[in-house]
């Protein structure tokens, strides 16, 4: 069982920066952060393999990246250049693709989830 739990939302201001962080109690093959914004469908924002391959969406290419600090359990989101449309809850999942998948698959990989962490850029 993995439990997750992200922290590092809050406001900002466009064109600035933001470190969202999702600290995990066990492991996965793959992590990824999701986002959900009021009158949009769930996002996805970017995942990363347990090889360390990552994907992105295409709206956060250039200015999001994600990574992982093994040794603390730790998955990040750095968020630069962040814009009002990428005002959302974001939420960090963990789960497991099948053999020979990415971890882009699907989203049902991921079948565990935080609690989300709230994400307001103003202009």
């Amino acid at each position: 069982q993995v439990q997750l739990v992200e922290s590092g939302g809050g406001s900002v201001q466009a064109g600035g920066f933001l470190r969202l962080s999702c600290l995990a109690s066990g492991n996965a093959d793959c992590m990824g952060w999701f986002r959900h914004a009021p009158g949009k469908e769930r996002e996805r924002v970017a995942d990363i393999g347990s090889d360390g391959s990552t994907t992105y969406a295409e709206s956060v290419k250039g200015r999001f990246t994600i990574s992982k600090d093994s040794a603390n359990n730790t998955l990040y989101l750095q968020m630069n250049s962040p814009t009002p449309e990428d005002t959302a809850m974001y939420y960090c999942a963990a789960g497991s693709p099948p053999p020979g998948h990415r971890c882009d698959v699907t989203p049902r990989i991921f079948g565990y989830w935080g609690q989300g962490t709230q994400v307001t850029v103003s202009s």
